[in-house]
């Protein structure tokens, strides 16, 4: 019997993919002495652990009951990705018109193909998180459900490791609501999203965060019908409002239809499946073919055995201290079983945290790390340091920068300027506290105010960089330019009036 959920369709390409990261056959090493570091869980944050503990000398266990490669290779970042790249040519095939070019009929979507394609890609970029190219780094790889028996020794599938220190890097998995009727149907997650292989006609999804944005807008772009459910605060809700309303609009022209504030959900099946609601107090069914849910997520700590190491847990994951450390000091936690921020990104550096902690008595604070974000939406949103409410919430005084992609040429050129870049700096100086980015390419142009942020670079020096032109980023130049001209009081002005009326 498997130990994880069939990869589905049964293809050569989810072959390829099972036979890189959770082999056929693996017969898990030999115990042969103390681990310097057991890494449990083979998403990003193991991964990061495991290959950088290992490349400086440590003695490294790698442990996964499931898929190598964790949500991100198989069921999050990449395979999403590839689905919305395919809806994004549709769209855009959409929109020819606009751009003077003929197209006689609009694009004809083969979802099946469509999926075949992000399956290949996907199984082309596995070899880099599979078990053979782990062993050869030096890593010992083993497949089982983990259970601590105590705070120096770990089981896995029969056999007793022995470490010095631990690492939990588990996860997380789709939180499921509480909905009456939801138990009736085959409901999707992330986890079973990926393995359609017929585009459903009509897809409600509930949650409108990154992933519930993304998809809603993706699926429509390629032809469902899609009904997406939000809360009482709309879609997005960890975004700046002004970004939303953006991208509110953006799901709303490639078809979404978007109901916020619905309550008293509930499913109900008489030989088709409908979602029942209510919104400001008016009864409503919508019936659907498949239901989509992304309603947040929980940590996998199951089976574990925390309580019996005194590892603090809770329903947001497992509890660290600023240097990743749990409540047990022999014990540590990266990624998304212990992050607010849960982002492949910052699992990584959450995990080089960690070696430097764990392993050589480090003192590095994962408060010191400069996290942004992107959610993949057309155009895309994202997001580094703090936002107008929260400056106002930890009464920080703020001076915020606007340049619309509506005054930028190469927004105008491309027909994609709706969007902006806002960045907020502390009152009084050009040093970033925050920025938000919407724009077709926001997740690429992002890391520039972070690596600003990150090295204490203002919007002065920016806007005395030179960008290339006519490029999207221009329009954080401008911005440079926009502080730069708040310098120039009236009494600046008056001393360069005299300068130069005294040297005519």
């Amino acid at each position: 019997m498997l130990e994880f959920p069939q990869l589905l369709p049964n293809d050569d390409f989810n072959r390829q993919l099972e036979a890189n990261v959770h082999p056929p056959g693996w017969i898990n090493p030999t115990f042969r002495g103390r681990y310097h570091l057991v890494v449990i869980g083979a998403g990003t944050a193991g991964l990061v652990t495991a290959a950088g503990a290992a490349g400086l000398g440590a003695k490294v266990a790698l442990i996964e009951r499931s898929l190598m490669g964790g949500d991100c290779l198989n069921v999050g970042c990449v395979p999403s990705k590839g689905v919305i790249a395919a809806a994004r040519v549709a769209a855009t095939v959409r929109r020819a018109g606009d751009f003077g070019i003929d197209v006689l009929q609009g694009p004809t979507v083969d979802f099946a193909s469509v999926m075949q394609r992000m399956r290949r890609l996907r199984a082309r970029i596995s070899p880099a998180d599979s078990a053979e190219r782990f062993r050869k780094l030096g890593v010992d790889v083993y497949f089982g459900q983990a259970r601590f028996k105590d705070s120096g020794t770990i089981d896995v599938a029969g056999t007793t490791l022995e470490f010095k220190r631990a690492v939990i890097a588990t996860g997380a998995r789709a939180a499921v609501p509480s909905i009456p009727g939801l138990d009736t149907i085959e409901y999707l997650t992330n986890e079973t999203l990926f393995s359609l292989t017929e585009l459903p006609r009509r897809l409600g999804i509930i949650g409108a965060g990154p992933i519930g944005c993304e998809m809603a807008q993706a699926f429509a772009q390629l032809g469902s019908q899609v009904f997406l459910f939000a809360s009482d605060r709309g879609i997005l809700p960890r975004e700046d409002r002004d970004a939303a309303d953006v991208i509110g609009n953006s799901l709303r022209t490639d078809g979404v239809t978007l109901i916020c504030g619905s309550r008293n959900m509930a499913i109900r099946s008489n030989g088709e499946h409908s979602l029942h609601y209510e919104t400001n107090g008016i009864s409503s069914v919508q019936p659907i073919d498949k239901l989509l849910i992304s309603a947040g997520r929980t940590p996998n700590v199951e089976a574990l055995n925390l309580e019996g190491v005194g590892v603090d847990c809770n329903h947001n994951g497992v509890t660290v201290d600023d240097f990743m450390r749990t409540s047990n000091s022999m014990i540590y936690a990266a990624g998304d079983v212990c992050s607010a921020y849960q982002f492949t990104h910052a699992a990584d550096f959450m995990a080089r945290i960690v070696i430097q902690n764990a392993l050589f008595k480090g003192r590095k604070k994962s408060s010191s790390l400069v996290i942004p974000w992107c959610t993949y939406t057309t155009p895309e949103v994202a997001h580094v340091g703090i936002g107008e409410s929260q400056a106002k919430e930890r009464g920080i005084a703020i001076d915020t920068f606007v340049q619309q992609l509506s005054d930028v040429d190469r927004a105008i050129l491309n027909g994609d300027e709706s969007g902006f870049v806002k960045v907020h700096v502390k009152k009084g100086t050009d040093r970033i506290v925050g920025a938000t980015i919407v724009a077709s390419h926001a997740g690429d142009m992002i890391s520039e105010l972070t690596l600003a942020m990150t090295n204490g670079i203002g919007l002065k020096r920016i806007g005395g960089t030179i960008h290339p032109y006519p490029t999207h980023a221009e329009a954080i130049r401008k911005l440079g330019d926009q502080y730069n001209r708040t310098r120039l009081t009236p009494f600046v002005k008056s001393l360069f009036r005299r300068w130069l009326t005294w040297t005519q």
